[in-house]
């Protein structure tokens, strides 16, 4: 299954290497061609000049320099379609490198980081090889910042309902999302926001003084000049009159410099970017979506013509560019007042759009974090989708859970049931046996099933709840935090999180290691009968067998579960697979006496 999977990303990769490699020998043929009409024109103007016949200028440097531009055109459009088709072997390449090595191109989410949230830190959600640098697609912030909000806490059971389906049409949709990625490959490479710069220039209007009148005089403008040039040739007074029209436009130009060069300066910082969201916008409006989420989201841009509009934004911009050659630039002036025109054609584009553009802008965002849940389900089609239980109760079954971070060669899977009910579990058992491992499982599966994603399972159903791990406790030099005293601060904000946080399933492995045994074990026993007042729900993995012990004490609410070892003629022997009851059998002696560490017997 996974084998077809990857072969289906190796046949695109091949066919995009291909197309890439066709149009870069279009690019350079039409470049050869280019070079070729530029020695025709040096010719015809030797020619010309050597038989003192101007009309063999005249009439072929015209004819020339149409066919140059031509060719130029010609020749752009097969560069971006190579630049296109690399990017999407790129795009393929990198499914392949994610489900072989677990490595990504796009963000792995380390920024967002942090070891007080709930469970994140403990789960692997960010980070190098982390959850989010499996799941990620998104090469936007906004995208990137969407994505790691869903993974950070449950959503409500119609919202996950409304991903898992909007995801599966996307999954359906593989060639879709590739070629989504690829359109959107260019903002991965792009450092900080640059959207930012967007927003804040569309919320900050120039306010030209006289803009209506200048408006009206720009439209007339070549008109009056044309006329007078045209009258020139009859009256002295209309070249005159020809003369002061030009000065006066150049001059109403350089009064608004200011208000032009402000526009300029942001303008061209955002140009490069704007004419590859156009494409990704109308990537989703031409798209026909099904699904209720999807299509709700591309309506919003359609019924606004975003791309339309973007690109329109964009043409402007490229407009304005052409005063950057200066004998253009003083043309263009003179008849169109062109720099002061493209200026006050941006404004108005401001004044109409910029309400609607940053909603717009928010559904690449949202395809984007879809797209990379859409990617788990076709890169993992053995993973299942999981029911999302409603009720006060607690629900976390599953069949087969594996550790979706640990290689499908390598993991061992589990079961799990919890329906309809209160209890906390009690996993004792061996170093190295598995409990951490389990935890996690059950936490990351959790995660990826409230967000709206696939599960490492046959099967799983799931309330929705809040998941707080009480797993990798550290001390911390710049807090002047003790390993005590950070475990405290873990406990104080877990049984603060079971009062006031909707629904919590906690997750503690070893509780309070930073103390004493005796300490301990009181500690830890107290801690679960606190929890067990509250209704507490979830995992306690723990090496202290007398915590087992509760479950007499407290026999409707307390499960055992345990992992263990075989020894066989000195060797230690790891299934990984959990089972009801206590732990009996322990393995630290025996991994100290293999490093050379001989413990008496008692």
């Amino acid at each position: 299954m996974q084998s077809t999977v990857i072969d289906t990303y190796q046949q695109n990769s091949q066919q995009a290497a291909q197309q890439a490699d066709n149009f870069k020998s279009l690019a350079n043929t039409y470049a050869l061609m280019r070079l070729g009409v530029f020695a025709a024109a040096g010719i015809a103007i030797y020619i010309g000049a050597v038989n003192d016949s101007f009309n063999v200028i005249a009439i072929t440097i015209p004819i020339l320099l149409f066919a140059f531009a031509w060719l130029v055109q010609r020749q752009s459009g097969y560069e971006r379609q190579t630049k296109y088709y690399t990017n999407l072997k790129q795009i393929n390449d990198n499914e392949i490198a994610s489900l072989q090595t677990r490595s990504n191109l796009y963000d792995n989410g380390a920024s967002y980081g942090n070891e007080k949230h709930f469970y994140t830190s403990d789960l692997d959600v960010f980070g190098n090889m982390s959850l989010f640098q499996l799941m990620n697609r998104a090469a936007t912030n906004p995208g990137v910042a969407k994505l790691a909000h869903w993974l950070s806490g449950p959503s409500k059971k119609p919202i996950i309902l409304e991903r898992q389906t909007a995801a599966q049409e996307i999954a359906n949709k593989n060639q879709w999302r590739l070629e989504f990625q690829t359109q959107l490959l260019f903002a991965n490479k792009i450092e900080g926001n640059p959207l930012k710069g967007l927003f804040s220039f569309l919320h900050a209007p120039l306010n030209i003084p006289g803009e209506a009148a200048l408006t009206k005089y720009i439209r007339l403008a070549p008109y009056l000049l044309l006329i007078a040039i045209v009258g020139s040739f009859f009256s002295p007074i209309a070249k005159l009159v020809a003369i002061l029209l030009g000065a006066a436009n150049l001059i109403i130009v350089s009064s608004k410099g200011s208000y032009i060069s402000k526009s300029s300066a942001i303008a061209d910082k955002i140009s490069k970017i704007l004419s590859g969201y156009a494409v990704v916008f109308d990537k989703i409006e031409s798209e026909d979506w099904q699904s209720n989420y999807n299509s709700n989201l591309a309506q919003k841009i359609k019924q606004n013509k975003t791309s339309k509009n973007i690109a329109a934004l964009a043409k402007l911009i490229d407009k304005m560019s052409y005063n950057l050659i200066m004998i253009v630039n003083f043309v263009l002036n003179v008849f169109f007042l062109w720099a002061l025109k493209q200026t006050i054609a941006i404004e108005q584009w401001k004044r109409n759009n910029h309400e609607s553009l940053e909603d717009a802008f928010e559904v690449i965002a949202e395809f984007e974090a879809i797209a990379s849940i859409g990617a788990l389900y076709f890169n993992y089609p053995q993973w299942s989708v999981p029911e999302i239980e409603d009720g006060q109760t607690y629900t976390l079954v599953g069949k087969n859970l594996a550790h979706p971070l640990i290689n499908s060669t390598n993991r061992v899977t589990n079961d799990y049931e919890l329906t309809d009910t209160f209890k906390i579990d009690i996993i004792t058992g061996s170093n190295m046996a598995g409990k951490s491992t389990f935890l996690r499982t059950i936490g990351i599966n959790t995660v990826l099933a409230l967000c709206g994603a696939p599960v490492c399972a046959d099967n799983m159903r799931v309330s929705v709840m809040t998941m707080v791990s009480y797993m990798r406790i550290k001390d911390s030099l710049n807090e002047s935090t003790s390993t005590f005293k950070a475990e405290l601060d873990r406990l104080q904000m877990l049984l603060a999180a079971v009062d006031q946080e909707y629904k919590v399933f906690f997750l503690i492995d070893e509780m309070l290691r930073g103390t004493n045994s005796v300490d301990k074990y009181l500690g830890s026993k107290a801690v679960i009968e606190q929890l067990i007042a509250k209704r507490g729900v979830g995992m306690v993995a723990t090496h202290d067998l007398q915590i087992a012990q509760l479950e007499q004490q407290y026999p409707d609410y307390v499960r055992n579960f345990y992992f263990d070892i075989q020894v066989k003629d000195g060797e230690m022997l790891f299934d990984y697979k959990m089972k009801h009851g206590e732990c009996k059998t322990f393995n630290a002696t025996l991994l100290l006496r293999q490093i050379g560490i001989n413990i008496p017997s008692l």
